[in-house]
C-alpha cells in the first residue's frame, strides 16, 4: 500500500513538473483583490478563487490586478498605469461596481467602435485592446458580475449599499452581466457566468439579516427577501452580518470561503481544458 502511495506522488511529481509554467493575470475589483488581503474580510475568507485554483493547477502562476472599490471605467482610463504584463492567460471581472456608481453602459457599439472610456462597453474595448496588444495568443475568459444583496462593509458599516434585486440610476446589475456575455460572445472568448448560477442565487448570499425589528426594536433575524426596506444605522446598530450569517458571501457582496469555490470550480473547467493545451 506505501508502495502504491509512493509511486503516486511520483507519477504526480514529475507530471507536474513536465507542464509548461504559465503565467495568469487576473484583473478584476475587491473580489479579485481580496485573495492576496484577507485580513481586510476579517478573516472570514481563508482562501481566495485565485489561490483555489492554483492549488489545483501548480503550473499556473497567477498575477493579481484586482482593484478595491475600482470599475471598468476606472480601468480602462489608467490601462498604461497598472503596470500590466504580457500573460499566457486573462480573466476580467468587473461590473460590480460600475452598476453600482451609475457608470453609463452603453452599447455593444461602443464595443465595436471603440467609443472610448465614457461606457462600460468602450471601458472593456479599451481593456481587451490591451490585452491584444500584449499577447495577441492569449487565452481570455470574461466573468459576469455576480447577484449582490444589502452590502455591508465590514471595516466600515457607513459604506454600505442596496443589492441587485433594485435598480440603481435606472440601469439593473444583469444588463451589466448580459454586456459582458455579448463582448464575449462578439470575441469568441469563454464566458463565467456567475449572475445566473443558481449556486450564487441572491437568496443564497446570507443567510440571514441581523436587523432591529421596527415594532420592538428588538434584534432579529431576517432571511431574503423579508430584510429588504428594513433600516439599518451603521451608527448605532450592531453589523448586520454575525459570522453565522455567513453563506455564498459574508457580507452581501464578497465571497464567503463557500462563494470563492465556486467561483473556483467554474473557471477550472475552463482552465484545466487551456492548460492542456
Amino acid at each position: 500500500m506505501k508502495k502504491a502511495v509512493l509511486l503516486f506522488i511520483i507519477v504526480l511529481f514529475l507530471c507536474s513538473f513536465g507542464q509548461k509554467q504559465k503565467t495568469w493575470l487576473a484583473l478584476g475589483d475587491s473580489i479579485t483583490y481580496l485573495n492576496d488581503h484577507l485580513d481586510e474580510t476579517d478573516n472570514r475568507v481563508t482562501k481566495g478563487y485565485l489561490t483555489r485554483i492554483t492549488e489545483k493547477l501548480p503550473n499556473i502562476n497567477y498575477i493579481n490586478q484586482g482593484h478595491n472599490g475600482w470599475t471598468a471605467v476606472n480601468i480602462a482610463k489608467k490601462i498604461e498605469d497598472l503596470g500590466l504584463i504580457r500573460a499566457d492567460l486573462y480573466s476580467i471581472f468587473l461590473g460590480t461596481n460600475d452598476w453600482w456608481h451609475g457608470e453609463p453602459l452603453g452599447t455593444i457599439d461602443d464595443y465595436k467602435n471603440n467609443s472610448g472610456t465614457a461606457t462600460v462597453y468602450g471601458a472593456f474595448r479599451v481593456i481587451i485592446n490591451k490585452i491584444k496588444s500584449l499577447n495577441q495568443d492569449a487565452k481570455v475568459v470574461l466573468i459576469t458580475p455576480m447577484q449582490r444583496t444589502d452590502f455591508v462593509y465590514i471595516g466600515d458599516a457607513h459604506n454600505n449599499a442596496w443589492g441587485s434585486y433594485k435598480e440603481k440610476e435606472g440601469q439593473s446589475l444583469e444588463q451589466f452581466a448580459e454586456a459582458v456575455k455579448a463582448i464575449a460572445q462578439l470575441e469568441g472568448y469563454p464566458i463565467v457566468d456567475l449572475y445566473h448560477n443558481p449556486d450564487l442565487d441572491l437568496s443564497k448570499l446570507v443567510k440571514y439579516k441581523r436587523l432591529k425589528d421596527p415594532q420592538t426594536s428588538q434584534y432579529k433575524n431576517y432571511s431574503y427577501p423579508d430584510f429588504i426596506g428594513i433600516p439599518f444605522d451603521p451608527d448605532e446598530d450592531e453589523y448586520p452580518y454575525p459570522p453565522a450569517a455567513t453563506h455564498m458571501t459574508y457580507d452581501g457582496l464578497h465571497p464567503s470561503d463557500a462563494g470563492n469555490q465556486v467561483i473556483a470550480d467554474q473557471l477550472l473547467k475552463y482552465f484545466k481544458l487551456t492548460n492542456s493545451h
